[in-house]
């Protein structure tokens, strides 16, 4: 099919923040180029990508749904059809060889890499993080020459991997000699004082330009909303109408949006997945936030860390000892968070419960005015029931939460 219609690719690898930088770029687009994206976080070699291409959504069970799709690309295949000029196609990684399975089929015209953090989830099925890194860069270095590669000039690992890249490389972050910069970030704050959105200043070729997004809170959420803004100059698009479009997008669910909570509370709901450098960039944004109440963290297990998870949960159990007022544990691994609250003799601070549901159903009854909860943990911990018990509108979880599905459910 990609012989048929010949669309044009960019693709969108990273540790952090892949889904968030995808919805991105196709929100400051789709007004100005015919683009599809890849839906929800469809970015598995074996299936995940193959869907987004065709246009379709997981059948999950059902064997009639996969004929359906099966029936759908043939008649995709047989007949011409309107389809997409560009795909935005979001590429993970969960065992070695996805990436060079990929490009071997798929021609990518452009790349952006978020950031590669030194402990990227997934580490379990590798020899080591630096394995993970090696395998997500061979996107970029399917880019050809006349492409454009975008990475995270404030990513540190990058730097060591970008021999073989053949497309021109162009940065993006808060360093000084990025090629498109952000500056001056900040919080906003609604008439109550309860955090609202972000700010921050877009610099590029002399050119300063202020930038809102709603909802959503953290610095480094603002990468991927500089890079989509990157990659959406390249592409041709006015700058000045791609701002104006971010301030009415709401990044995915489950990715550090802002939620009102019970009694006045905030939720900073950050449930769909789990890693190190995401919890702890969740933990930094929560440090920086004018807090009327207390700062509460409720912390479920990082996942597919293998031999490295002892090391990775305790680590997380320092920062979130500086930060937090109160740390609600969630699942077996996160009992090394426990230890470290133990050992710095702060044990009164933090609660331990073996599943997501009983942690918010003890927290709604202890949340006060003004309080700002961060909730996190990977996918299989189910943290957004979390956010259910606690959350001041639950008959809205459908569209504000993640795995609202029947098949989740």
């Amino acid at each position: 099919m990609l012989k048929k219609y010949k669309p044009k690719i960019i693709g969108v690898t990273g540790s952090v923040g892949k889904t968030s930088t995808k919805d991105a770029i196709y929100e400051v687009t789709k007004n100005y180029l015919s683009v599809s994206k890849s839906e929800k976080s469809y970015n598995s070699a074996d299936i995940g990508v193959a869907l987004t291409i065709l246009g379709c959504q997981s059948a999950w069970y059902s064997i009639l749904g996969w004929l359906d799709i099966f029936f759908h690309g043939l008649f995709l295949i047989i007949f011409k059809k309107d389809y997409p000029k560009w795909l935005v196609l979001e590429i993970g990684v969960e065992y070695p060889g996805e990436i060079a399975q990929i490009v071997k089929w798929v021609k990518f015209d452009h790349a952006v890499v978020t950031f590669l953090p030194d402990m990227p989830v997934h580490v379990e099925f590798f020899s080591s993080p630096a394995e993970v890194i090696k395998e997500k860069m061979l996107l970029a270095k399917a880019v050809p020459a006349q492409g454009k590669v975008l990475i995270n000039a404030d990513d540190k690992n990058v730097a060591a991997h970008l021999g073989g890249i053949k497309g021109e490389i162009l940065t993006f972050g808060f360093n000084d000699l990025a090629d498109y910069r952000a500056e001056a970030q900040g919080v906003l704050y609604d008439e109550t004082g309860l955090p609202s959105g972000l700010t921050f200043k877009f610099e590029h070729n002399g050119k300063s330009l202020p930038v809102r997004v709603g909802g959503v809170v953290g610095e480094h959420q603002i990468y991927p909303v500089l890079a989509a803004l990157a990659l959406g100059d390249i592409l041709g698009v006015n700058v000045i109408e791609m701002i104006e479009v971010l301030k009415d997008y709401k990044p995915a669910a489950g990715r550090l949006r802002v939620l009102p909570g019970l009694k006045n509370s905030v939720v900073l709901d950050d449930t769909y997945n789990s890693s190190p450098a995401a919890v702890a960039a969740g933990l930094k944004t929560l440090s920086l936030l004018q807090v009327k109440g207390r700062r509460i963290a409720v912390l479920g297990d990082m996942l597919q860390l293998g031999t490295y998870a002892p090391e990775a949960h305790r680590e997380i159990g320092y920062l979130a000892a500086e930060v937090c007022d109160l740390v609600y544990t969630v699942g077996l691994r996160s009992k090394f968070i426990d230890e470290v609250f133990i050992e710095k003799g702060l044990g009164e601070k933090v609660r331990h419960f073996d599943d997501s549901l009983s942690a918010g159903q003890t927290l709604q009854n202890e949340i006060e005015a003004g309080d700002v909860i961060l909730v996190k943990g990977s996918q299989s911990m189910r943290m957004e029931k979390t956010v259910v018990e606690i959350m001041a509108e639950p008959d809205k979880k459908e569209k504000l939460l993640v795995r609202q599905e029947a098949e989740w459910l």
